[in-house]
């Protein structure tokens, strides 16, 4: 009989690639153990890239975990990659596991640390050694466009779509990818700086399509969502604005030839228009890290 590990992550795109290195160290750890991870379903596409992960069920949020969707009666290993609030950690010991992995039960949460750390170290202090640095999912050939990715999922970590469209006017062989409700958005970055419809891509790709076309990207410019983290994996040029958080704590690694811009003023992640320090940040910055990063 296989052994069982359930992991859980039930949050974004962005939020699951930053857990890699501890999903690698977790199947590194228990190469006896079966991994299902708990996550969105969207999420789907990514995991054979990851390479740690067996199967999957649908969580989005911090639980509760859909026990009759398991294909086991109970884990062996429950591991809380998730937070460190009661409901993860309930949903998680609600599959009644052998043993329990979490903030809460262990380590203590420490504030200002990378969230690629931070999992990690929860690992580390249970003796499961995880590197920080294995976060690669590909490399890109560079063959393909030059990503302006102007959407975020809250206006607070939106730099103006004005913006955008300067610093795309000044690239070339550019597309504008965004979800379906960044549509409006990336057809006013492409309407503004002149680009024809065809360039539009938001709306257009599902997870597997944007895959795809990042893990061939010449670059990519955005802002500090899911999409920074996919140039990340695929070792994509990229230039990453933040606002109201540190990329301290969800930036980029550094080298690599990733650029991120931020004014050094924290706020409200989940604000409801353009964080200040955010909007300190210049067209002429953003073009200069561009052609850097790219040169």
């Amino acid at each position: 009989m296989a052994l069982e590990l359930l992991a859980l992550r039930g949050l974004g795109l962005g939020d699951l690639l930053t857990a890699v290195p501890a999903l690698r160290a977790l199947r590194q750890a228990f190469p006896g153990h079966r991994v299902t991870l708990a996550a969105p379903r969207a999420l789907e596409p990514l995991l054979p890239l990851i390479g740690a992960v067996d199967g999957q069920v649908h969580v989005a949020g911090p639980g509760p975990v859909p026990v009759d969707e398991l294909p086991y009666e109970r884990p062996d290993i429950a591991v809380n990659l998730h937070g460190k609030g009661p409901q993860s950690i309930e949903a998680l010991r609600a599959t009644r596991p052998g043993r329990l992995i979490s903030y809460g039960t262990g380590p203590m949460w420490r504030d200002g640390v990378h969230e690629v750390r931070r999992w990690c170290e929860l690992l580390e202090w249970h003796g499961i050694p995880a590197d920080p640095a294995d976060l690669t999912l590909g490399i890109s050939d560079r063959s393909g466009p030059a990503i302006v990715h102007p959407g975020a999922s809250f206006p607070a970590r939106r730099w103006p779509p004005e913006r955008f469209a300067q610093v795309a006017a000044a690239l070339e062989d550019v597309v504008v990818t965004g979800n379906e409700q960044e549509v409006p958005i990336a057809r006013r970055v492409a309407e503004l700086a002149a680009l024809p419809p065809d360039r539009v891509l938001a709306g257009r790709t599902g997870l597997a399509d944007l895959i795809d076309l990042i893990g061939r990207a010449r670059l990519v410019v955005c802002g500090d969502t899911g999409v920074a983290h996919l140039a990340t994996a695929f070792c994509v040029p990229s230039v990453v604005l933040f606002g109201p958080v540190s990329p301290a704590l969800w930036g980029p690694p550094p080298g690599w030839r990733h650029v991120a811009l931020w004014a050094g003023e924290n706020g409200d992640p989940h604000g409801e228009r353009p964080h200040p320090g955010l909007l300190k940040i210049e067209v002429s910055e953003v073009v200069e890290a561009a052609l850097e990063v790219t040169s």
